[in-house]
């Protein structure tokens, strides 16, 4: 449901507590209570049918019986009684709901019914729900402390949403030690309703929230968390803490890549591609939120060490080089300041150790000339206790002098109760405080983690050098007729046919049933060559000896029939033997790849890349990527593995095609979104050799798939059905569809061509360039949440986008602002006509009730094609300015 209806959660003007109760130590009296003492200024109706007043507030019998609009109902009753609490709710028109009782489907079967009945009456009446079997929410801006817990959180801009109460809890008690604000404070339950994909998209468009933490055990409607997640982790940090790494998910594989590719590789491939940061415990957890919480985000690792003590500075140093990290160089202007301020036996770079007797002002100066020293972004300050040192006169006098800088700062006091004061002094200051060096090292690690995230999502990739085609027919016919006739593992002769289809290189590969036959194709492929067994039964030949190489002669290949059948019915007896494939041996090889597909139960199909050969699973040299890819996201994947470093070349080694290779990947991921058939894909070995790449075995394991392509991914694949030509009025064909983050040179070519008046037009204020980030958000979309469609005119080979069309969706995708531009030259032949219909089009068929957007009066030509295409033109109020309105329900 989106984010419908949560402003009644989070930000109600009057909440009633069913269950409310006098009695403390009771649940109804603690919402009743922290309501009251966080100072909520909205109306407190208690509900309890046994009492005439608690806590000095009058009761209410039901929810029927207040008369008065109510936004919020806080449900504290058994789980038994939530079904017609909620239904009271329908009745009186409260559209929102935390239901605290536990008892639903973690409890069984009767649970699960009951959950069924409460979700059934609040899907009609469109009332949100978080719960059941959660602690509450915390909503700071609206002082609305809805939860049992012993205290109130700080406020702040942070947003901690948490499966787990205990968690909650224990966050909370941490953030009230360390001085941690939060924004929203929610504890999520069951998920009954309000899911962690409604929050992050609730979140990423709330002005107080500046990051966002997670607790997260199990997920539910994958897509649309992950479609929350891209958006909002360019626009503000999200930290995840995912409970129950295992490696239960690859127990069962029919293949390397099912035994490679296990669950929780998935997550983190996930949380990858949407720009999250994972973090490994709760002692991370904390470090993050405190991070977050306080300091600007790192811009670089550019740190400085301070240090009283050499051990504690060689172990922050120690620390950075573990996450492939140095300090930085201190400039010879930045050392000859430090050299006149501090005693000659300091020493001497970076880590600066200032010594043991090191006073406040000692520490103060040098902290002044590393905040003014351009080299160093960051700042980490350590102290121990000796007999010499003043850790409070030190705390007092650096968070003073730190207040505003805007630096990311780290502090270390290291000790016991001597540091106690001055660990105070900085958290209360909002300066993230540690207890060694490490642990402070490692928060700032999972900052610059998040950074590089960024950059990786703000990269233009590349067109592949030609558009690819591919035979979908053919490999439709093959994936057809392995499921008519119940085979679920696709022959090696069968498998490679399907990836040629796709343009995949493979070796070319004949089956023989006899040696006689064998021997015949082997004359006609030329020897030398390679002989395999051929079996749906035997998954992995060289297990069962079904492998025999580099045969030359008519004799080898007669020999090596009867060994490699000899050999396939004593591995399995109850094998169904095909006979073997013939193949040409391919003389040499520089590299051995595996590259394959698993489709995961949750997230489903994942790309591997990685080291092959007979020693796969051994060396376990690969990395994973969710579909789709494009030419960036294929070249990430492969950078995340060791053997990529030997792909660029290595010693005798020539380097591999690394284009060819991108390809290849863009054509498996367009493989595996085309066909959500396919569970299993192996391509092991993909050999390299000097003339490109060759498959030269292949497994396939295929079942019927209850969804349609490409509702199977969890991230929206490139819409080709949207892909449509139109004839202008001078005679021009054009082709209209959606944008590809690849159209980025294009777009920009475009922004130029414009004139400064349909600048000024488009984006209502003068605009001499597109910076990056724009360049990257315009094209880089959601397909799910987004609409985007390009004109594009091709003339001798030249593409030229002509006009651009942005419809931008809400969260809840129910409405949509449009903008629309058209190059000069091209404007007033049917440019602007064409993008605006086929966008209005596919917004129907996304659900959208309606378009709407603001043109300025001088806009004459938009305003008389709204009209043309039945926008209602209204003047804004107060304003000079036009909104053009289309209600979709009406055309």
């Amino acid at each position: 449901m989106g984010i419908h209806n949560l402003d009644k959660i989070f930000h109600p003007e009057a909440v009633a507590v069913v269950g409310a109760s006098p009695r403390i130590g009771t649940v109804g009296y603690a919402f009743v209570d922290n309501l009251l003492k966080g100072g909520f200024k909205g109306k407190i109706f208690p509900v309890n049918p046994h009492h005439v007043e608690i806590l000095g507030l009058k009761a209410y019998p039901s929810l029927a019986d207040i008369h008065q609009p109510v936004d919020l109902a806080i449900v504290s009753t058994p789980i038994h009684t939530a079904p017609a609490i909620i239904q009271e709710c329908a009745d009186v028109n409260i559209m929102g709901a935390i239901i605290v009782s536990a008892g639903g489907k973690e409890a069984g079967a009767e649970g699960r019914e009951i959950e069924s009945r409460i979700k059934t009456v609040a899907d009609k009446a469109g009332i949100r729900i978080v719960g059941p079997n959660c602690l509450g929410v915390v909503s700071a801006e609206s002082k609305l402390n809805a939860t049992f817990a012993s205290h109130m959180p700080l406020p702040g801009k942070l947003a901690f949403i948490s499966q787990s109460g205990a968690i909650c809890t224990a966050i909370l008690d941490l953030s009230l030690k360390e001085k941690n604000g939060f924004s929203y404070f929610v504890s999520i339950g069951s998920m009954l309703d309000v899911d962690f994909g409604d929050l992050v998209n609730y979140l990423g468009n709330d002005n107080n929230v500046s990051s966002i933490v997670l607790y997260i055990e199990s997920l539910t409607h994958f897509r649309k968390f992950m479609s929350a997640a891209r958006a909002v982790s360019r626009i503000k940090p999200i930290v995840v803490l995912k409970a129950g790494r295992s490696a239960a998910g690859a127990r069962a594989a029919a293949s390397h890549t099912g035994a490679l590719a296990g669950s929780d590789a998935v997550y983190d491939a996930a949380f990858v591609r949407a720009g999250i940061v994972r973090v490994n415990n709760i002692e991370e957890l904390f470090d993050c939120a405190e991070l977050m919480a306080k300091q600007p985000r790192p811009q670089g690792s550019g740190m400085a060490i301070i240090t009283n003590a050499g051990g504690p500075g060689v172990m922050a140093a120690d620390a950075l080089a573990s996450y492939g990290m140095e300090p930085v160089t201190l400039s010879s202007d930045t050392m000859q300041k430090l050299n006149s301020i501090l005693p000659p036996y300091w020493s001497r770079g970076n880590p600066i150790d200032i010594l043991g007797d090191a006073s406040p002002d000692r520490y103060r100066k040098v902290l002044e000339v590393c905040i003014a020293s351009p080299e160093i972004r960051t700042l980490l300050i350590i102290m121990t206790p000796q007999s010499m040192s003043d850790p409070t006169g030190v705390a007092e006098s650096l968070s003073e002098l730190l207040r505003g800088k805007g630096l990311s700062v780290f502090t270390v006091w290291m000790g016991g109760l001597d540091m106690e004061k001055g660990r105070s002094i900085f958290n209360a200051a909002g300066i993230p405080t540690y207890d060694t060096p490490e642990r402070a090292i490692r928060a700032f690690q999972y900052m610059c983690a998040y950074a590089r995230n960024m950059e990786m999502l703000q990269q233009i990739p590349q067109k592949l050098p030609e558009e690819p085609e591919f035979d979908q027919t053919s490999a439709r016919t093959i994936i057809t007729e392995a499921l008519e006739q119940d085979h679920h593992l696709l022959t090696e002769v069968e498998s490679k046919a399907l990836l040629s289809a796709y343009g995949i290189p493979v070796n070319p590969t004949k089956v023989a049933i006899s040696a006689e036959e064998a021997v015949r194709i082997a004359r006609e492929m030329g020897y030398p060559v390679v002989m395999k067994i051929h079996s749906r039964d035997i998954t992995h030949k060289s297990d069962a000896k079904g492998v025999q190489l580099n045969l030359k002669y008519d004799e080898d290949i007669r020999e090596a029939y009867a060994a490699i059948m000899t050999h396939a019915a004593e591995y399995n007896p109850q094998a169904e033997l095909l006979g073997v494939t013939v193949q040409t041996m391919l003389q040499r090889q520089d590299y051995e790849l595996i590259l394959g597909s698993k489709k995961d139960a949750d997230f489903g199909p994942v790309i591997l890349f990685g080291m092959g050969g007979i020693m796969t699973e051994v060396l376990k040299d690969q990395a994973i990527a969710l579909p789709p890819l494009n030419r960036l996201l294929a070249r990430r994947l492969m950078e995340s593995t060791r053997v990529y470093n030997l792909l660029k070349g290595y010693r005798n080694r020539p380097p591999a095609n690394l284009d060819l290779l991108d390809e290849i990947l863009v054509r498996l991921s367009q493989l595996v979104i085309d066909f959500p058939e396919i569970t299993e894909l192996d391509i092991n070995p993909l050999l390299i050799t000097e003339n490109g790449a060759c498959a030269v075995d292949a497994r396939v394991c295929v079942e019927p798939s209850s969804v349609p392509s490409p509702m199977h991914l969890v991230i929206s694949p490139y819409p080709s059905q949207y892909e449509t030509s139109t004839v202008l009025k001078n005679g021009e064909t054009i082709l209209i569809r959606p944008i590809k983050p690849e159209d980025a040179p294009l777009l920009m070519d475009l922004f130029n061509s414009l004139s400064s008046k349909t600048i000024y037009f488009r984006f209502f204020r003068p605009l001499k360039s597109l910076a990056r980030e724009m360049l990257v958000r315009f094209t880089q979309i959601d397909y799910d949440r987004d609409i985007v469609f390009v004109a594009l005119h091709r003339r001798d080979g030249d593409e030229r986008i002509l006009g651009v069309v942005r419809l931008m969706g809400d969260p809840d995708v129910t409405k949509a602002e449009f903008a629309v531009v058209v190059s000069d030259s091209w404007q007033g032949k049917g440019v602007g006509a064409a993008l605006l219909q086929q966008s209005i089009s596919v917004a129907k068929e996304h659900g959208l009730k309606f378009i709407w957007g603001h043109v300025l009066p001088e806009n004459t030509n938009m305003l008389a094609l709204g009209r043309k295409l039945g926008f209602i033109v209204k003047r804004i109020p107060g304003s000079s300015n036009y909104e053009l309105r289309i209600d979709l329900s009406k055309t």
